[in-house]
């Protein structure tokens, strides 16, 4: 027994080195499939992407896949000269009226402010019950000195007919002809007395200088008034307003007079033709501005003292116009992209001129026969190739 256990242990022992070499072999090829099958997974992640990622970049180049944009020939259009402007309402010629007299005391006060009153109608009545009877007495003493004259003249005309007879002499005659006339001096002296009275006593009413419209009421009934008392009514001529409008000194420059106006009150949509009919000769040292004044014709909605806005159209300029949306800015100013004729992307620097409801005037950078980008400009760059698609105007 103890024999043949040795020799199956010896037979084991020489097959126990083919098994481990089997073994060996087998972790190879593992291996070898793992190594391989890696690098066909890393062919297929980097290889593949890398071509799609190519791709695009490769087709960019062709003219299929330029971008299409919309493009404007502007020409050159007149544009107006828009200013925008603030001031206050006033009346155009306002007229203070006050004691042109020697005053008393008020006894009626005949209107209110916002009506109307022709020229010389009288807006108050001062009492002069005073001056009423200074006025009957020279009256009165008109009357002696006329018949004063005219005993004067019958004596010298009796004196003629006497002295032809002798009865008196040239020399009465003289003195009853200087007696005559000094009576007819002194009744025109009473005369031009008593009518410096009653010109004294229709000074005594408040009168309208012209035709207007009342705007202020400084005076009541019992009210002792005279010529010190200041002004105790206010009218605007023919109810004429205006705006006094603040510009810049800028502003100022080139704005004619007879231009067009549209002014709006504070607190109001309705807007109110009006044409500036002055335009400041000075400038505030301090806020370096002057006054436009506009005239408007008269309305209720329009209330001197009141704040108001106005547009006013000073000229006009003849110069490209573009519409909001092609102009482009950055820290080296403003400009528009330009097709040049190999239909690549241009940058054209710009200078802006007047803003409008129409558009954007062009004051310097395009002579108007350029093709310009209308919008999408923020995704151009200069030198990219585009299809330009030519919008008409109209």
């Amino acid at each position: 027994m103890d024999y043949e256990t040795r020799t199956i242990d010896s037979d084991d022992q020489r097959a126990l080195p083919g098994a481990r070499a089997s073994s060996s072999r087998r972790r190879i090829v593992i291996v070898v499939v793992l190594i391989v099958v890696a690098l066909g997974i890393a062919w297929f992640a980097f290889g593949t992407g890398k071509k799609e990622a190519g791709a695009p970049v490769a087709k960019a180049g062709g003219n299929e896949q330029a971008p299409s944009v919309t493009v404007m020939i502007p020409a050159r259009q007149t544009v107006d000269r828009v200013i925008s402007a603030t001031g206050s309402l006033a009346a155009r010629r306002e007229m203070p009226v006050g004691v042109a007299g020697e005053g008393g005391m008020i006894t009626r006060v005949l209107v209110e402010p916002g009506q109307w009153v022709a020229a010389g109608q009288v807006l108050a009545t001062v009492d002069r019950s005073v001056q009423t009877q200074t006025a009957a007495s020279l009256g009165a003493q008109v009357s002696v000195a006329q018949a004063d004259a005219d005993i004067a003249q019958s004596e010298l005309d009796r004196a003629n007919q006497l002295v032809g007879r002798g009865f008196i002499s040239k020399a009465d005659l003289q003195r009853k002809a200087a007696t005559r006339d000094s009576a007819v001096a002194r009744v025109k002296v009473a005369k031009a007395s008593l009518a410096e009275a009653r010109a004294r006593n229709g000074r005594l009413d408040i009168r309208a200088p012209a035709a207007g419209l009342v705007l202020t009421r400084q005076a009541e009934p019992g009210q002792i008034v005279s010529s010190g008392s200041g002004t105790l009514f206010r009218l605007a001529m023919g109810g004429q307003m205006e705006l006094r409008a603040q510009l810049a000194e800028a502003d100022l420059v080139g704005l004619p007079v007879g231009a067009r106006a549209k002014v709006t009150p504070v607190g109001q949509s309705q807007s109110f033709d009006g044409q500036v009919w002055q335009v400041s000769p000075v400038i505030d040292p301090t806020t370096r501005q002057g006054i436009a004044r506009i005239a408007l014709a008269y309305n209720p909605a329009l209330r001197p003292g009141g704040f108001a806005a106005a547009t006013i159209v000073g000229g006009a300029t003849v110069s490209p116009l573009l519409p909001d949306s092609a102009i482009q800015s950055d820290d080296k100013g403003s400009f528009v992209y330009v097709v040049g004729p190999d239909n690549r992307v241009i940058r054209r620097g710009v200078t802006l001129g007047e803003v409008s409801d129409a558009g954007v005037a062009i004051a310097q950078g395009l002579d108007g026969t350029e093709r310009v980008v209308m919008s999408a400009g923020g995704f151009l760059a200069p030198g990219q190739r585009v299809k330009p698609v030519l919008k008409t105007q109209g």
